[in-house]
């Protein structure tokens, strides 16, 4: 019976790696999407969606979830409006938050991240209410002034909140002004 129990475990590990795989690529055709929507579904005219393309085929991405998600962001798909969104919010301690999403649905995005916010003792705030402790440097956002978290239980909670934000699918990018 010891086969039995080793092909169970095995088939476990695929299960949560093919998971793992299934929400880069999620994200990876988000990327696309935008990129191509932005500038055109040409890589050569555009190195935003070149780039992401190039990062997508070293994740070993299918060429048919890639042509997708250009035909999403070209708008060749019906029914499909993908949209880049910037949030600020403040989590436990007053920690500044940016968070960066690429969706198809709006209100379900701000619905789950408000729920996760909630959950882990942050809340969503005003735009421009947290921007202003940051500086945009290309695509990142850098912190003016780091604050170092001493205490367990709110590096735990900040811990659980970054971890579920990342789950999210509609989530590209977090963004915080706690010190590494």
């Amino acid at each position: 019976m010891s086969g039995h129990n080793k092909w169970s475990t095995i088939k476990h590990k695929k299960a949560i790696t093919d998971s793992k795989r299934g929400k880069i690529f999620s994200k990876i055709s988000r990327l696309i999407s935008v990129a191509a929507k932005e500038k055109g579904g040409d890589p050569d005219s555009n190195p935003r969606l070149r780039t992401v393309i190039d990062k997508a085929r070293g994740m070993n991405m299918p060429k048919e979830n890639i042509e997708r998600a250009i035909k999403k962001g070209t708008g060749q798909l019906e029914g499909v409006q993908i949209e880049e969104i910037t949030y600020e919010a403040y989590g436990p301690s007053g920690i500044a938050l940016i968070i960066e999403i690429i969706t198809d649905n709006r209100n379900r995005a701000i619905a789950e991240i408000k729920h996760i916010l909630n959950k882990f003792g942050g809340k969503l705030a005003e735009t421009g209410s947290v921007k202003y402790v940051f500086d945009r440097q290309g695509e990142e956002w850098i912190p003016k002034y780091p604050i170092e978290i001493i205490d367990e239980k709110t590096k735990t909670q900040l811990e659980k909140l970054f971890e579920a934000l990342d789950d999210n699918d509609d989530i590209q990018e977090i963004y915080s002004n706690l010190k590494e």
